[in-house]
């Protein structure tokens, strides 16, 4: 049944099993949100948090099939943000989706997404590859804006590479030919909109996209002092050592400390449902964080469907 965020005290048994990052084919995964849920059932999990890449979209069917099938169900978001220069992804746990200024900041984000979708293709053109924004839209009739994973699978679908993988090493991560910069928030703003929102975030797979460790515990400090919640640490983008010194820095912090999948259907491997999950205790610690920031905004924030 759908609890609020303001009900403490809630205690999990250590068996139950909390994967806080995946994604539905509102953004770029490719299952649809009440496949997601049904999905995440059948994996064996006991709550599973839905957190399209900068929409929420895909919220009201997820919920539904919840209820319908009696799983616990997290709506999010992953916000795409700058921070030093650096890309980095906010995790938003149950904010407001209706809050004016966020609202507006995910409008901007996805015209970046919409506005960068002619220029890739066009860019892909002039290295000889015969690809049009209609073959992209094509295999992405439900996001909320069409984006590189998107154009990696029109590639797909018309031969020129075999996977997703393929595509961004090649063609579409940054550096690679195809590649096209986007607008995006920066981190700070991220973190004080979903707080404002009545939300708690958690940055997304901290190092995992990245030679070196940063933020570094200096620099997370000053985010917590800003809002900041939690780590993703155990994902896998990081080994067993970056998982380490993560768990170490938000020990010292106090910071929560959420494990997930990142799971997009087939459109990335290895991240399968449930391959790294979220410790009860720690997850119990982010819904009551979602809680204080709920009844310190004032804003009539997303149940957790229970």
């Amino acid at each position: 049944m759908p609890l609020h965020p303001g009900e403490r005290g809630c205690h999990y048994p250590s068996r139950v099993r909390i994967d806080l990052h995946t994604h539905s084919r509102v953004s770029d995964g490719t299952d649809s949100p009440e496949e997601l849920v049904r999905a995440a059932q059948a994996a064996g999990l006991d709550v599973v948090a839905l957190t399209d890449h900068d929409t929420a979209d895909g919220w009201a069917e997820a919920a539904a099939t919840a209820a319908e099938i009696g799983i616990e169900l997290v709506r999010g978001m992953e916000i795409s943000t700058l921070h030093q220069g650096r890309s980095v992804h906010l995790l938003g746990y149950l904010p407001d989706p209706t809050y004016p200024p966020l609202v507006t900041e995910l409008q901007h984000v996805l015209e970046g997404r919409r506005h960068r979708l002619p220029m890739m293709v066009e860019r892909l053109r002039g290295l000889g590859v015969e690809i049009t924004v209609d073959d992209v839209l094509a295999v992405s009739p439900d996001a909320a804006a069409s984006g590189r994973p998107h154009v990696a699978d029109a590639l797909v679908r018309l031969g020129v590479v075999a996977d997703r993988d393929e595509a961004f090493d090649t063609l579409l991560a940054a550096g690679r030919p195809g590649y096209v910069g986007r607008y995006a928030t920066s981190l700070d703003q991220a973190i004080a909109l979903v707080a404002e929102a009545g939300g708690a975030s958690v940055i997304a797979h901290v190092w995992g996209r990245s030679t070196s460790e940063r933020p570094g515990e200096a620099e997370l400090a000053s985010l917590q002092e800003l809002g900041l919640t939690g780590l993703e640490v155990d994902h896998q983008d990081h080994d067993a050592t970056r998982r380490d010194r993560l768990r170490a820095i938000a020990r010292n912090l106090g910071l929560v400390v959420t494990g997930s999948s990142d799971y997009h259907g087939t459109g990335k491997t290895m991240h399968d449902l449930g391959v790294n999950t979220t410790a009860p205790e720690e997850y119990a610690r982010l819904i009551d964080a979602a809680a204080t920031a709920s009844a310190a905004s004032g804003r009539p924030t997303p149940q957790v469907i229970r």
